[in-house]
């Protein structure tokens, strides 16, 4: 319990709540932008483009 006191009251704990979040977001982004690759490279391929 006093591990999540600090985590949401003190500055290093909320700096590592933002690291986290920023982390999650980034993830989030490149898998979205890495699946929509992939598709239009698979579309791409079945159309028979280069």
């Amino acid at each position: 319990m006093a591990a999540i006191k600090i985590l949401f009251t003190t500055d290093v704990g909320l700096m590592s709540l933002g690291v986290i979040a920023f982390i999650i977001g980034m993830g989030t982004f490149f898998a979205r932008l890495f699946r929509r690759k992939m598709r239009e490279d698979a579309a791409r391929a079945a159309a028979g483009g280069n």
